[in-house]
């Protein structure tokens, strides 16, 4: 399994504070049956500033470590960016990263309590430009829990939505879980990634959520493509089909 959305790197945002934490989750996620990370640090979000020059250097040490370690997980470079003004901008300036670094998909961070107005503006910013925004966990969205069609016209305006596998499991509370459950059966998801932030609170772990996901789903092709054949797709550097989307 790929996991497109993780707080591996340590000491860099409220992800593991230390190394030795990084390499805990990396083993964790590794008897989960995941062999590629993205580290995805919170980028622009007023609190961390994560320019991309910096996620690649401390996923060099932290790769350098696993090798060490004989941990047999691949840790690639991203960002999670908050939503702010001009995207573009601050890829092109280096200041928010794209996965893997190759300008191609960004995992896109909004505000828990508010879906901004121009966020369809920014879609449309990066798509022009040949980013693909990936909306981070939706389902933990006040607006979105309330009016799920919100989303379906984000992804209709080009953008994919990854939920977290913890929101399928109850990590997040009945109304994220049961949000996740109403996007998943409308087909509004694309990715599950863990958004792990440490190794027990919030574990890299994605088997559960995988398995959850395929009940409501009702196959689990369907959900186990979540977090193979899409990140695969996403990380080849290919486009994106989407398909079966239902009308929220």
């Amino acid at each position: 399994m790929i996991d497109l959305h993780c707080h591996i790197l340590p000491g860099i945002d409220d992800g593991p504070a230390s190394m030795d934490e990084s390499l805990a989750m990396c083993r964790l996620a590794a008897q989960d049956g995941i062999h590629t990370i993205v580290a995805t640090p919170h980028t622009l979000n007023g609190q961390y500033e994560n320019p991309t020059s910096e996620v690649i250097e401390h996923v060099s040490a932290l790769n350098k470590a696993l090798i060490e370690y004989d941990i047999r997980v691949r840790i690639l470079p991203g960002s999670e960016v908050h939503l702010s003004r001009d995207l573009w901008g601050s890829v092109e300036s280096g200041e928010a990263g794209t996965i893997n670094n190759d300008k191609k998909y960004l995992l896109l961070e909004l505000p828990i309590h508010a879906v901004p107005p121009r966020l369809k503006d920014e879609i449309f910013g990066l798509k022009v430009r040949g980013i693909t925004p990936i909306i981070a966990h939706p389902e933990r969205n006040m607006v979105i829990q309330r009016d799920s069609s919100i989303l379906y016209d984000c992804i209709q305006s080009g953008a994919l939505s990854q939920i977290t596998a913890a929101s399928r499991t109850g990590g997040f509370g009945g109304l994220v879980m049961h949000c996740s459950e109403t996007l998943l059966e409308h087909r509004l998801v694309h990715i599950i990634a863990s958004d792990a932030h440490s190794y027990d609170s919030r574990p890299p772990i994605l088997s559960q959520g995988v398995e959850a996901a395929s009940q409501i789903l009702g196959n689990w092709d369907e959900a186990e493509r979540m977090v193979v054949g899409a990140p695969e797709t996403i990380l080849s550097r290919q486009g994106f089909v989407t398909d079966g989307i239902l009308k929220a």
